[in-house]
C-alpha cells in the first residue's frame, strides 16, 4: 500500500514529455541552480512501469511455459503505453482492422493527448488498490477485460471528438463483441476508474463518469428510451455502483454515493447517500467519504 501511494503521488507530479511515443510523460525532480537561482527539472523513470517489468520477470521465472508470452506482452516493450497497445491489438485485431493499424492508432492518439497516459496509470493503480483479487499491477494490463475495454474507450473517445467517428464506433463494436462491454465513444470518463469483471457493462453516449469511480459487471448507465440529446446519467467522484445496477436517464448520482446491487435508479441520488431496491430508495449513508475507494458493497449506515 505504501508503494502504491508513493507511485500515485509521483504521477501527480508528471509533466508533458517531448520524447517520441514509447516514453510516458516523465516524472521530474526539481532543482535550483545555485549561480543563477533558476529551477531545473530532470526526467525520472516511470516508477509504475519499472514495477510492472519486475513483476513480469518474476512471472517468467515462476512459469517458464508462459515466458515467451510475458516477453512479448511486457518485457520487450519500453513503456506501459506500448505494452498496452500491443495487448489490445493482439486481442482486437482482425482482417478488417489489423493489429498493426490498432497499434498505430493507439500511438497516434497518445502522442496527441498525453492526459490519456496519466489516466491509464491512475486506472492501473485503482485496480491494484481496490480489487482484492489483483495483487500485481501487471494483472489488469495482461488479463482484465474491464481495464482493456476502458482503455479502448479512451482511444475511441479521442477519435469521436476529432471527427473520426467511424473508427471510434468500429472500436466500440469490436470491444462489445470481444469483451461484452459496450461503452459509447461519446461518453466522458475520468481517471482512476475501476470496472470489476465488466461483463454486460453498458455506458451511453452522453454519460459522464468523474474521477475515482468504481463499478461492477452488468451495470447500465443508459437512457429511458424516449429522449434525445443529453439523456444519460452523470456519475460524480467517489461513487460505487454495485453489480447489476441500472441507472437510467439524465440524472445525477452525487459525490460519494453508493448504489446497491440490482438497484433501478430513475431519479437523482444525493451525495453521500446509499440507495437500493427497485425502484431505488434511500437506505442509509456510507461510512466512507468515497465508497469507490473502499469497495464495501454492504448496505451500511452511520445512523
Amino acid at each position: 500500500m505504501i508503494l502504491m501511494r508513493f507511485i500515485h503521488a509521483l504521477l501527480l507530479c508528471s509533466i508533458e514529455s517531448t520524447a517520441p511515443f514509447g516514453h510516458i510523460s516523465p516524472l521530474v525532480t526539481i532543482g535550483v541552480d545555485a549561480a543563477s537561482g533558476t529551477f531545473s527539472m530532470t526526467p525520472q523513470p516511470d516508477i509504475l512501469w519499472q514495477e510492472i517489468l519486475a513483476e513480469a520477470r518474476v512471472f517468467s521465472d515462476d512459469e517458464p511455459v508462459l515466458a515467451s508470452f510475458f516477453h512479448a506482452a511486457i518485457l520487450s516493450h519500453d513503456s506501459l503505453e506500448t505494452a498496452l497497445g500491443y495487448t489490445l491489438a493482439e486481442t482486437l485485431g482482425n482482417v478488417t482492422l489489423s493489429k498493426l493499424s490498432i497499434r498505430q492508432v493507439f500511438a497516434e492518439v497518445l502522442r496527441a493527448d498525453t492526459s490519456i497516459s496519466e489516466k491509464i496509470h491512475r486506472d492501473l493503480i485503482a485496480y491494484r488498490e481496490r480489487d482484492p483479487a489483483c495483487d500485481k499491477f501487471a494483472m489488469p494490463l495482461l488479463y482484465f477485460k474491464g481495464f482493456h475495454a476502458l482503455q479502448i474507450h479512451r482511444i475511441g473517445h479521442y477519435l469521436w471528438l476529432h471527427q473520426r467517428q467511424a473508427l471510434a464506433v468500429h472500436l466500440q463494436s469490436l470491444c462489445s463483441e470481444v469483451f461484452a462491454v459496450d461503452i459509447h465513444p461519446g461518453a466522458t470518463i475520468g481517471g482512476g476508474i475501476m470496472i470489476d469483471h465488466a461483463t454486460g457493462l453498458v455506458i451511453g453516449e452522453t454519460a459522464v463518469v468523474e474521477d475515482n469511480v468504481s463499478m461492477l459487471h452488468a451495470v447500465t448507465l443508459g437512457g429511458i428510451g424516449n429522449e434525445s440529446g443529453d439523456r444519460h446519467p452523470k456519475i460524480r467522484s467517489g461513487v460505487l455502483i454495485a453489480a447489476g445496477a441500472k441507472i437510467l436517464g439524465n440524472i445525477e448520482i452525487g459525490e460519494g454515493a453508493k448504489v446497491g446491487a440490482g438497484t433501478l435508479v430513475l431519479e437523482s441520488v444525493s451525495p453521500h447517500t446509499t440507495v437500493a431496491g427497485v425502484p431505488a430508495r434511500l437506505v442509509g449513508r456510507p461510512r466512507e467519504a468515497a465508497p469507490a475507494l473502499e469497495m464495501d458493497q454492504r448496505i451500511n449506515s452511520t445512523s
